[in-house]
């Protein structure tokens, strides 16, 4: 089973990137693939005068519709998901998700972007027919960082509600995944975010 992660991040070093590459390693112990595609991988003059016919767009497309689902991940700018992602969102053909669950995943500099995967975000998806949409995973960028040979490496709690997310994700992929065994921590989150 494969899935596709669409970065929406203009940084290929991102904080965004490394909510990616943490989702990795958790869907990878659950035997399925995880490929990823960032604004990088194409050529600017296709992405800016919307070349659908260029072969790298296409594939693009096919890749999409051969997914088993999608997680789409994009720093927040200006409370919104960044122009990377929508220059990639707007080549998906109208109703390009229908039967794919995907899963939002967000960084922000502050908890006051909290919201932007709901008013943003989720009405995108859905007009792009997603069969189901996860309530995704926000991260406050202080919560991301690397370990000393590079390696994604998040604060506790956010670890926590990503390995939730990914395995509550996978049971929408019609994969049998054990909840992870750590207790969870949304429920504490949010409860600092109203208190701020």
């Amino acid at each position: 089973m494969t899935v596709l992660a669409i970065l929406g991040s203009p940084s290929k070093n991102s904080r965004t990137a490394r909510l990616i590459e943490r989702s990795r390693v958790a869907l990878a112990a659950l035997d399925i693939e995880l490929q990823t595609l960032s604004i990088h991988d194409f050529p600017a003059d296709a992405l800016l005068h919307g070349q659908f016919s260029h072969p790298q767009i296409q594939d693009f497309q096919q890749r999409v519709s051969a997914a088993s689902g999608l997680i789409i991940a994009t720093p927040v700018y200006k409370a919104a998901y960044a122009g990377a992602l929508k220059v990639l969102l707007d080549l998906i053909p109208e109703g390009g998700l229908a039967g794919k669950p995907v899963l939002p995943l967000v960084s922000g500099g502050s908890p006051g972007h909290l919201l932007a995967v709901d008013y943003s975000i989720k009405p995108v998806l859905a007009a792009l027919k997603a069969s189901a949409i996860h309530q995704g995973v926000y991260a406050v960028e202080s919560q991301i960082g690397a370990n000393a040979n590079g390696e994604a490496e998040l604060a506790e709690e956010l670890e926590q509600r990503l390995q939730t997310a990914v395995h509550e994700f996978a049971a929408l992929l019609g994969v049998n995944a054990p909840a992870p065994h750590a207790p969870r921590y949304a429920n504490d989150f949010i409860s600092r975010l109203i208190s701020l």
